[in-house]
């Protein structure tokens, strides 16, 4: 295994860490919600009265702060590797996943390991053993 130096952005890596943590710690002390976006999106697919505007508000959030960040700095290129078919597959599987898991790795991985929530800690368990058990069969396997 190697590093790409070039590309290795420890400090900004750990700038984003830092804000997705206090992002997410401060949306739990302020709004007493968890920020997982499948249940967020999920909410909206199920509106309740008053529940609405945040659940929105969030996922225009996620939508529109890519465009606010390249009025400051170039987006990164995006680059896929796979043809439409198997982008279809990953995100219907991703889709059942998070149903069945009762959550998505942002709800699970970063919000509920830091509540110390055991279902959380199973559930990241299991997301990092099927990363790794996705990239040993495409790579090694299927090559």
């Amino acid at each position: 295994m190697t590093i790409d130096w070039t590309n290795f952005t420890p400090w900004s890596s750990l700038a984003g860490g830092v804000l997705i943590g206090l992002a997410t710690a401060m949306f739990l002390l302020l709004n007493g919600r968890i920020a997982g976006i499948s249940g967020i999106l999920g909410g909206l697919l199920q509106p309740t009265k008053g529940d609405i505007g945040w659940r929105v508000a969030f996922m225009a959030g996620l939508i529109f702060s890519p465009i606010a960040f390249s009025a400051a700095a170039p987006l990164p290129e995006v680059q896929i590797n796979t043809g439409a078919a198997s982008l279809i597959m990953a995100g219907l599987l991703v889709g059942i996943g998070t149903r069945y898991g009762s959550g998505c790795t942002s709800g699970h991985g970063v919000c509920g390991l830091s509540r110390l929530s055991p279902r959380s800690m199973v559930a990241t368990a299991l997301f990092i053993l099927a990363g790794f058990v996705t990239v040993f069969i495409t790579r090694h396997l299927i090559g």
